[in-house]
């Protein structure tokens, strides 16, 4: 009796949850532009001549069907460009905006009173409260990773069950920035300065992970040249793996945004699935210019290596108690707070 009294508590929050974010209708118009970008993707084209765009033909050989396959060019576009560039970024601003008012509007006079004198737990209540934010974006990128779906395997020919990976990875990327608008939202009560702060908070993420990866290049760069010359070389080699040991610490103990991101276009695409779009060529000689201004073939390479030889489980399992910390440390707020 008990458990079908609670899982009738549980169901009539997420009723009352989802009410409030449809009728904000940001997760219609999410939904809208997401399968605009789909429809943009499969307008796009590859034939023996080239790409092609609605009927035009555009003559862009060598990148024609015969170096790269249809399903591999959608599922390109699909891995580098309409994740990174939609469901990372704009799709995850939408998803911000909608879902940051779920703590501070709950919060505001009248209605947490109101919830509290129902027989549930806070810690329930909470729980609730978030898992509905959550599945606001799940819902959100399997409209959009079953449009895909459809694209890749009508118009190139391929039913590749891999692009469903983008579901759990996206929902795992907003989980992270959603932990600390649940954070801000209890702490604040403001549903503008929850979102503000976290999308500074997300700023700062990214720029870390830039400023890491740098020192990783760097990193790389001294040791090449510390192996080849020697002297003071191996002296700077030195600074440069301390300072990646620095960051390689704090983001240890900070969610991964970027990196889990990137775990969908590792396991979709190899390297050489890559190479006709002009993605991890190497230079045509040791002098030419690499990513950074770095002009070392080797460098390069070593790069390469250490940014996806990290383990996803490290990079999930680390970021998701990150996150498991910060959403426990906003529950205990919410819990011990009086109201």
């Amino acid at each position: 009796m008990n458990v079908a009294v609670s899982a009738g508590q549980v169901a009539a929050l997420a009723v009352d949850a989802y009410r409030e974010l449809n009728s904000k209708k940001l997760f219609w118009v999410t939904l809208a532009l997401s399968l605009g970008v789909v429809l943009a993707c499969a307008a796009l084209g590859i034939n023996d001549r080239g790409i092609t765009l609605l009927g035009w033909q555009f003559d862009t050989a060598p990148l024609t069907a015969d170096l790269v396959p249809p399903a591999k060019f959608y599922l390109f576009l699909f891995a580098t460009l309409a994740v990174p560039i939609w469901l990372t970024w704009l799709a995850t601003i939408l998803a911000l905006v909608s879902t940051a008012s779920i703590v501070p509007d709950f919060l505001a006079s009248g209605a947490i009173e109101l919830t509290l004198a129902r027989p549930i737990s806070r810690l329930r209540l909470f729980t609730v409260k978030c898992g509905c934010g959550l599945l606001f974006v799940a819902i959100q990128v399997a409209v959009f990773a079953v449009a895909c779906f459809l694209v890749v395997g009508l118009r190139g020919g391929s039913w590749d069950p891999r692009i469903f990976l983008a579901v759990p990875i996206v929902v795992l990327f907003f989980s992270y920035l959603f932990s600390f608008c649940v954070l801000f939202g209890v702490l604040t009560r403001s549903t503008i300065a929850a979102l503000l702060l976290t999308l500074l908070v997300w700023l700062l993420l990214w720029s870390l992970n830039t400023t890491a990866s740098m020192v990783v290049l760097m990193r790389e760069t001294a040791a090449v040249k510390a192996e080849r010359a020697g002297g003071a070389a191996v002296e700077s080699a030195a600074r440069w793996r301390r300072a990646a040991a620095v960051f390689g610490a704090i983001k240890a103990v900070l969610p991964k945004t970027d990196e889990t991101i990137a775990l969908l276009d590792r396991w979709l695409l190899t390297a050489a699935d890559k190479r006709p779009f002009g993605v991890g060529l190497e230079p045509a000689t040791d002098d030419a210019a690499l990513p950074f201004g770095v002009p070392d073939r080797e460098a390069s390479a070593r790069f390469e290596r250490a940014m996806s030889g990290r383990p996803a489980g490290w990079v999930i399992g680390s970021s998701c108690l990150s996150a498991a910390v910060i959403y426990g440390l906003a529950a205990w707020l919410f819990c011990r707070r009086d109201f």
